[in-house]
This record gives structure tokens, C-alpha cells and sequence, in this order.
């Protein structure tokens, strides 16, 4: 929650992808998924956040098996079983910025993301 606190400093702007399937992830108590969809409703109503959902049924060419931060065009974290790797070489960096635009490209956004965050809450029963 303490990294969480730069979404409300400053005039930073956020692009946020989710996976759908991550939506319904199984992970934790009902009680705890249900407090993280509804923290998605909150962040992703704030003026300087885009949260994108990215639908299950899609066919595309990249698929990332991790999750990964990019900041600016400088960095990029990715999240790994044993720790964070900072990549930091323009290539690379570039590799994660276009995959990041493929999937936003295939994302919803709004209402759209909404319902299908409002589908994976009413599936907690």
C-alpha cells in the first residue's frame, strides 16, 4: 500500500493493463479478492490513472508471463519468483514498451473494464 501512495502525490500520470484471468485469480480468502477488485474501482476512477482490462479470448502474437513496471523510457522492473530484475538498456526497455502498447491496444477501458471487474466480484458469491 506504501507504493501505492504516489497515485495521489504530484501530477503523475498512470497506464495500468490487468489481465482478465487475474481478475478471478484464486489466490487468497473471498474477503481479500473482493477488497482488491473494489481498490480496482477506486484507483481506476482517479483522474490521472487508465486501467485497462485485457479480455481472455483474444488472439495475439505476445503473451508476457510476468508482470512488469515500466518508467518512462529509462527502466523497466519485472517481477520475478526470486526477486526484481531492472532492465535498463534501451532495446530491451523498447521490447516492453511495445508489448505493453500491443496489449493496451487489445485492452477495454471504462465501462467495459468495469463490468468485467463487477462479473469477477459477483463470482466471489
Amino acid at each position: 500500500m506504501e507504493r501505492q501512495r504516489v497515485l495521489y502525490e504530484g501530477h503523475r500520470r498512470f497506464a495500468f493493463l490487468i489481465e482478465e484471468s487475474v481478475l478471478r485469480n484464486a489466490l487468497g480468502e473471498p474477503e481479500t479478492q473482493q477488497e482488491q477488485l473494489e481498490h480496482l474501482f477506486t484507483v481506476g476512477s482517479l483522474p490521472n490513472v487508465s486501467l485497462g482490462v485485457v479480455p481472455t479470448r483474444l488472439s495475439r502474437s505476445r503473451m508476457p508471463v510476468e508482470g512488469f513496471w515500466i518508467y518512462d523510457t529509462t527502466q523497466v522492473n519485472v517481477e520475478l519468483v526470486s526477486g526484481y530484475l531492472t532492465i535498463t538498456q534501451p532495446r530491451e526497455v523498447a521490447a516492453y514498451a511495445d508489448t505493453f502498447a500491443m496489449l493496451a491496444d487489445v485492452a477495454v477501458y471504462g465501462p467495459k473494464a468495469r463490468a468485467l471487474i463487477t462479473r469477477a466480484l459477483e463470482s466471489l458469491g
